[in-house]
């Protein structure tokens, strides 16, 4: 292969002669390099090392491009970034680094490309082209990262059993890289992941976070999920997912295996959606099985309230993973409490009424929620899978029918409580509330149409029941 070709770039040609100047050698390192032998478009970071200050290097590159642009400097980490083109390009100081086992922050001094590469995560990321004039464009290859990458297998340029107890957010990186990349983990590498698996505790949630999302944003999120479950990292992240895992058995009688179905139903929907947040629902849509399970001679196996039992799980779940708490949360809470709404809907004769309700309590996230109850469709019997489907159709036609027809979507009713308290010359009061929600149930069933005079008849019938006399008419 042609490794000058991945520099294409002017960029390359503008450090070199800056890392010239200042007499440092400089080289483009890791996953702009991995993703060009993988051809997987165009990269929109670059991470350039330095025989030196990393620092100084950028400072000289910004004076020598058109733009000058700003450089951002990170003492802490001996690092620095500027922006060029779109292009994210962060320079530091080839360094190597020694560790505590109590943090993933490691001590750090200066050292050669040789320690730079040692430190890498895996042999993949390890791989360097060279930026030197007369060198410029020469792979540096120490661990074999190109064979790896021919072979699709993920490893570690050391013992992963120190690779992994240091920095133990690479055991998630590693398991990220298998599912984004449908890459193999190495096996002594994929048992030292097991092993290592308790030091995921000193890591944060938040950076295990922004790991576990890039799993979820994945083509097939279930490789990622099936490997976490397999080395236990998934029990220290989400025991309410590996709850799920098993089938009871009483009396003959069985159950599905809710993670296996769950994992499924996370791959259905990512082939419909690239909504993280709908996909977080997928993964949670089923949580509450687990706390409700309960078996009765005449009914069998049950999960009876799981939908509402899943949403408050959710809630804890993100509150304990420091995920945001905003409408993002809201809106998974959502998904999971009517994750079944549509399915019984689409069991029965669809009625305008029903379809009413399920358009006012989605909202605008109808089309989300119909995607999900479609992902959950996961019978292995075609005549079953043909048929749900089938009425879930019959289910979506309804719902544009009605919508057109009745505008229930983010409903506003016609008659406001102020013009309910002009009327009856009332102060803020419960008979208020009785009168819109009978104006909206009214809408809501089909007795009355969702329009202004037939709402305010309505109100005025609606009132004089409750004893309130109209001050007009």
């Amino acid at each position: 292969m042609n490794y000058k070709a991945a520099l294409q770039n002017p960029i390359f040609k503008i450090i070199s002669q800056s890392a010239k100047t200042l007499q440092l050698d400089s080289y483009v390192i890791g996953g702009f390099v991995r993703d060009f032998i993988l051809d997987r478009g165009s990269a929109k970071d670059i991470d350039i090392v330095a025989i030196g200050s990393g620092i100084e290097l950028a400072r000289e590159v910004a004076k020598n491009l058109p733009n000058k642009p700003k450089v951002q400097v990170f003492k802490t980490y001996g690092t620095a970034m500027l922006r060029y083109n779109d292009i994210e390009i962060e320079f530091v100081g080839a360094r190597k680094e020694s560790y505590n086992e109590d943090s993933r922050n490691p001590v750090v001094e200066n050292g050669t490309l040789e320690d730079d590469q040692n430190r890498r995560d895996f042999t993949i990321n390890a791989l360097a082209l060279d930026l030197n004039e007369d060198r410029f464009g020469n792979l540096l290859d120490p661990f074999n990262g190109i064979q790896d990458l021919e072979q699709k297998i993920i490893r570690t340029p050391l013992n992963p059993d120190i690779t992994y107890s240091d920095d133990p957010l690479r055991m998630m990186r590693a398991i990220r890289f298998a599912t984004q990349l449908n890459f193999e983990i190495e096996a002594e590498s994929l048992n030292a992941i097991t092993r290592n698996s308790h030091r995921l505790d000193i890591i944060t949630k938040e950076r295990i976070i922004v790991e576990l999302n890039k799993i979820l944003e994945s083509k097939v999120p279930s490789i990622g999920f099936l490997l976490l479950e397999q080395t236990n990292l998934l029990s220290y992240i989400l025991p309410e997912i590996t709850a799920l895992k098993g089938i009871d058995e009483v009396e003959g009688q069985r159950h599905k295996d809710n993670f296996y179905h769950t994992l499924e139903v996370v791959d259905n929907i990512s082939e419909h959606t690239d909504n993280v947040w709908l996909r977080w629902a997928a993964l949670l849509h089923d949580i509450g099985k687990a706390p409700t399970k309960k078996f009765s001679k005449k009914v069998g196996w049950t999960f009876h309230g799981h939908e509402f039992e899943g949403s408050k799980m959710a809630y804890r779940l993100f509150k304990r993973l420091k995920m945001p708490l905003n409408d993002k949360m809201k809106f998974v809470q959502k998904m999971v409490l009517m994750s079944s709404r549509p399915i019984v809907l689409a069991q029965d004769i669809v009625t305008d009424s029903a379809v009413r309700r399920l358009i006012f309590d989605a909202g605008e996230d109808v089309e989300d929620l119909m995607t999900l109850c479609e992902a959950d469709i996961t019978t292995k019997n075609p005549k079953k899978f043909k048929k749900y489907h089938n009425n879930f159709k019959i289910v979506r036609d309804k719902i544009v029918e009605v919508e057109a027809r009745d505008h229930v979507r983010n409903f506003q009713p016609p008659i406001s409580g102020e013009e309910i308290m002009n009327t009856f010359n009332l102060k803020p009061s419960r008979e208020i509330g009785i009168i819109k929600d009978a104006i909206k149930e009214a809408i809501l069933e089909g007795e009355i149409p969702n329009e202004y005079d037939a709402a305010f008849n309505l109100m005025l019938k609606t009132g004089h029941k409750l004893g309130l006399v109209a001050a007009k008419a």
